[in-house]
């Protein structure tokens, strides 16, 4: 992800200036230094305060931007954690002291600089130019005006300049730089060996009195949260496509008008030699009478005639080809006289025109190819009905619309007078699913509408005060483009723990994994330490794999944790012995034979960009650390309540 924003920085800060500069217009440096009042204060710089008012604000507008950008997906409880509210208020603050900074060195803009950065935005180009246009377009649909975008930009320009050095500057020590070429593109060769829990599984006794042990110890990690059972109905694609019939009159004649759209349409290519009426209409038509007499008698001489008589200077070189003709491409009369023809070859007599008087060949025909109408049958009966239920699917969203608060404890009503059945499913949580396991047998996650219910936007509505605590119909609900849904609270389960005799069956189960991992790890476990012991061998131990390379480049398949055990494994005396679990299992990898990388010079270049902005980033966090404790920085009492989301009165 960072990769695409580094390498397309000017897109990155269009995005980025679309996104953040309106909180800065709205609430930047004028804004935060006039929200000195009695509200609570976060943080202060320099004695300024950072308040709740501002800090408040500043996060709706930047939930606002994410339900703008996720739409259906978008889920405040995801978005607005307290680890997301302390950076955010750590970047409030960092925003602050740079802002002081900047004032303090007195950093400026030009306008040559602001001119050059504006038109060189890509969203506000056309053509690889700046344009005027896009740009007052692109800024009305941020609610900006260019005087007000433009401060912000200057502003935020002139506050880069504080930081932007300290990255520009950084760079890698060649020290640094060699020994990660060598760490990363170092080759090892080894073979595996797996000791698998599964082989261990039947060796496993798990007892009663073990489970009932598990459950006393550990039955809150069982407890399953607060969920309710959803009654609701869907009107989509298919509710509005449900009884429509669609009969062989009607396809029939669907056939006829929309013929074109099935097969080829004749196709006409034709060439012309025109006259232009001049002063004198009567000389010039019997001289277009005398070329036409001319080319009817010998119509491969005609385009020779065009090229020598025609007054139509784009196409009289090219012997009068006007190339394929589609209907409404010509002047009417001629356009006719093209299709009045029906051979190929054929002259037409002298046409008149506006333009004067025309001579017309058919040049190439090409007869229509209209698949016949059993072919299509099935296409247009699915057509007609998309479009029938298209109306439909209007009709019936106007209809839940209006009728969805209607009568509010009951879905029923609407369905009836929509026409669909009212659906009801069970295990929904304010944060997801839970298993049928959990939920039982009706759990939305094993019914066919799991992905619509597990739907942010339909979570959140179903725990909202009026359809939680009320019972009361929710509003209806967009979830995609054409699927609408309104939902109500038929029960609602509290988070409880599961009696053993619900949950037997999962920790005898878990108990079972368990112990068949650790038989798996005690065995490889034993096994590493007999081959460590063991007198060094070129041949591999029974029940190794084959040979094969990896780097920390190139893991050819290796699971993670097996990789980096055997890249940290010491290497001093070969054959070695490295062991690792890889989740259930036990690994134990042989290691062979161990060669030094050669990195290209384009792969050395590319790392030493990469860690020069690794490097740069982190000078930048120091300075600003350093800046922070210059401009007396402080987080007051009062943010650890913001930050986990209670509001100080």
């Amino acid at each position: 992800m960072f990769d695409i924003i580094r390498n397309n920085r000017r897109v990155a800060m269009f995005l980025l200036l679309l996104l953040v500069v309106p909180s800065f217009v709205f609430f930047g440096m004028e804004g935060y230094m006039s929200f000195n009042s009695r509200d609570t204060e976060l943080a202060s710089v320099r004695g300024e305060p950072i308040t709740q008012q501002e800090f408040d604000r500043v996060r709706a507008q930047q939930l606002e931007q994410y339900r703008a950008m996720l739409g259906s997906q978008f889920d405040a409880s995801a978005l607005d954690t307290p680890e997301l509210r302390r950076r955010l208020l750590d970047q409030m603050i960092d925003t602050r002291v740079v802002a002081n900074a900047a004032a303090e060195g007195r950093y400026s803009v030009s306008d040559e600089t602001l001119r050059r950065t504006i038109a060189g935005i890509p969203q506000v180009q056309e053509d690889g130019r700046f344009s005027p246009e896009r740009y007052r377009q692109a800024l009305a649909a941020q609610g900006l005006t260019p005087a007000g975008f433009e401060a912000g930009l200057r502003r935020d320009l002139a506050t880069a300049q504080v930081l932007q050095p300290v990255a520009e500057s950084a760079g890698v020590p060649d020290t640094v730089l060699a020994s990660l070429q060598a760490a990363l593109t170092e080759t090892r060769t080894l073979r595996l060996r797996r000791f698998e829990a599964a082989q261990y599984r039947d060796g496993v006794q798990v007892s009663q009195a073990d489970i009932q042990a598990w459950y006393d110890a550990h039955a809150q990690s069982l407890e399953v949260p607060e969920h309710v059972r959803a009654q609701y109905v869907v009107i989509d694609e298919a509710a509005a496509s449900q009884g429509i019939e669609i009969g062989d009159a009607d396809i029939a004649g669907y056939y006829e008008q929309n013929k074109s759209r099935f097969g080829t349409p004749e196709r006409r290519r034709a060439a012309h030699i025109l006259i232009e009426s001049g002063g004198d209409a009567q000389a010039a038509r019997g001289r277009a009478e005398e070329l036409a007499r001319q080319a009817a008698a010998d119509p491969g001489r005609f385009a020779e005639l065009a090229r020598e008589h025609s007054q139509d200077p784009g196409s009289a070189a090219s012997g009068g080809d006007l190339g394929w003709i589609s209907p409404g491409m010509l002047v009417e009369p001629v356009e006719k006289a093209i299709y009045g023809l029906k051979d190929k070859d054929q002259v037409s007599g002298v046409v008149q025109s506006q333009f004067g008087f025309h001579v017309v060949k058919l040049t190439d025909l090409q007869p229509a190819d209209i698949k016949p109408l059993d072919e299509v049958r099935e296409q247009i009966r699915d057509e007609i009905r998309k479009q029938l239920a298209s109306e439909r699917f209007a009709d019936m969203s106007t209809k839940l619309t209006q009728l969805v608060y209607d009568q509010r404890d009951s879905l029923q009503p609407v369905a009836d007078s929509v026409g669909v059945q009212v659906r009801s499913a069970g295990g929904i949580t304010r944060t997801g699913l839970l298993d049928a396991g959990q939920a039982g047998p009706d759990a939305a996650a094993a019914g066919p509408d799991a992905e619509l219910l597990d739907n942010p936007r339909v979570r959140e509505a179903l725990f909202s005060a009026e359809v939680l605590g009320q019972k009361l119909n929710s509003g209806v609900i967009e979830v995609s483009p054409g699927v609408l849904v309104a939902v109500r609270v038929a029960e609602v389960t509290p988070a409880q723990v599961p009696a053993l005799e619900q949950v037997s069956a999962q920790v005898r189960e878990r108990l079972l994994a368990e112990r068949a991992a650790q038989a798996a790890h005690d065995a490889g476990q034993a096994a590493l330490k007999t081959l460590e012991q063991a007198p060094a061998s070129d041949s591999a131990p029974e029940g190794f794999g084959e040979p094969h390379s990896v780097s920390r480049q190139t893991a050819e398949g290796l699971p993670r944790e097996v990789l980096e055990a055997v890249m940290r494994a010491p290497h001093e005396t070969l054959p070695a012995y490295v062991g690792t679990a890889q989740g259930s299992d036990y690994v134990i990898a042989r290691i062979e034979a161990v060669e030094p990388g050669k990195p290209s010079e384009e792969q050395a270049q590319s790392l030493r960009a990469q860690l020069a902005r690794i490097w740069g980033e982190a000078e930048q966090e120091a300075v600003l650390r350093m800046m922070r404790q210059q401009f007396d920085t402080r987080v007051l009492p009062a943010a650890e309540a913001a930050i986990q989301g209670e509001r100080s009165e």
